[in-house]
């Protein structure tokens, strides 16, 4: 059941933490310097006590083995915010789902993760921890599984996509386009799961490269990376025809339309797709909104979709499309994403949106945050869980 890519926020400063949350923290302190082989540990229990829960989880585990465990250790440190909580774990029910979780698969990894953090958590541990941990994950699985029931009553648990185009832009970079059998609801600027028949029970996350569209097609900006499973299947075997799945859409990247503020946004490499949908959504809803984006690439051949930038460029007079190239000769902007949008700066009517590796968009926060731009105005998916098109690991 590995979890959605979404992390919760930092704690809230000041707030008074219970007895069961300073309990759980304390054996999270101890945990952290051996959490791999307390990881390791936590599955091999669970599949030799429970081995018809091995095939939920793909044959290799080595690239996201840790993701359960370490998202309910992330929620229970996180047990004192009810409202953020209920919400981060009400979207991973849902999106377990597709897993083929079921509720009675939740007692199982809770007695699993007991017997790991007794082992691992040796001298924190008591029968105080024990009850505030069985309590914590208690309420941890109610949230998800009610969120899974009620999901079920209106969505199906994955859907069938057939391949229907597929456009190699680079050596490495395809443009897939997808027909879902039946209707699939998002917004510009999320993003989804994709599975693949040739690695099934691994699903890794891609953005939509365009706002929804009257066809009902979709299309992912997928860059093909070493050793990465489902990139290299879209990239170089994918074809039309093929039948992939997806799971539910997901996060948060989305464009606030009550309000007239401008749109500040950075996309690096394939991180530019959702940027693309963005700037589709405002021209659909017809409010001559600035947008500024910086999109960024290594060399001037990596700015594969450029020239589709540029033509929204020219069809929408609000819009600015400035490419910057960090190495080797170029005629466009040169040097680092973050450095040039600091100097086209400052932006204090205007809300940011980042997209592309985890390093682009932690300097880009801490650049925008530099400048003068609220935090709360500051929108990019999880940085510790990024899988998107542009950082595909799988």
């Amino acid at each position: 059941m590995p979890p959605a890519r979404d992390q919760l926020p930092v704690r809230r400063a000041g707030s008074a933490a219970s007895p069961d949350t300073l309990l759980i923290r304390r054996t999270l302190a101890e945990i952290e310097p051996v959490a791999d082989k307390a990881t390791s540990y936590f599955y091999a229990l669970l599949f030799i006590r429970h081995p018809d829960l091995r095939s939920l989880f793909p044959v290799a585990m080595d690239t996201q083995r840790d993701r359960l465990f370490k998202a309910l250790l992330t929620a229970a440190e996180h047990a004192d915010d009810t409202a953020t909580l209920t919400e981060y774990l009400s979207h991973l029910g849902r999106g377990h789902r597709k897993y083929g979780t079921l509720p009675e698969h939740y007692p199982a990894v809770g007695e699993c993760l007991i017997a790991a953090l007794t082992r691992f958590a040796s001298d924190t541990w008591s029968e105080a921890t024990e009850a505030a941990w069985v309590r914590v994950y208690t309420t941890v699985s109610q949230i998800m599984i009610d969120a899974a029931a009620e999901d079920e009553q209106s969505s199906p648990a994955w859907w069938q996509a057939e391949v229907v185009g597929h456009e190699l832009r680079t050596r490495d970079i395809a443009v897939v386009t997808v027909r879902p059998e039946e209707p699939y609801p998002f917004l510009a600027g999320q993003y989804t799961s994709l599975e693949t028949p040739w690695w099934p029970r691994i699903w890794r996350n891609y953005s939509f490269s365009s706002a929804p569209r009257s066809d009902g097609l979709l299309t992912f900006h997928v860059k093909a990376v070493p050793a990465g499973w489902v990139s290299n299947a879209l990239v170089h075997h994918a074809r039309p025809g093929d039948v992939l799945r997806l799971g539910p859409p997901a996060g948060s990247m989305i464009v606030d339309h009550t309000t007239d503020n401008g749109l500040l946004c950075l996309g690096g490499g394939t991180g530019i797709a959702p940027i693309k949908a963005l700037v589709e959504d405002v021209a659909e809803h017809g409010r001559r909104r600035p947008v500024e984006v910086f999109y960024g690439a290594r060399h001037d051949d990596d700015l594969y979709d450029i020239d589709t930038m540029l033509g929204l460029q020219r069809s929408h007079p609000w819009l600015s499309v400035r490419p910057v190239v960090s190495d080797g000769p170029t005629r466009r902007l040169s040097g680092q994403l973050t450095h040039i949008v600091r100097e086209y700066g400052p932006w204090p009517a205007y809300d940011a949106y980042l997209s592309g590796p985890p390093g682009m968009i932690r300097s880009g926060v801490d650049t925008l945050v530099g400048i003068g731009i609220p935090s709360h105005r500051i929108r990019h998916d999880g940085i510790d869980e990024l899988t998107t098109s542009s950082t595909d690991r799988g």
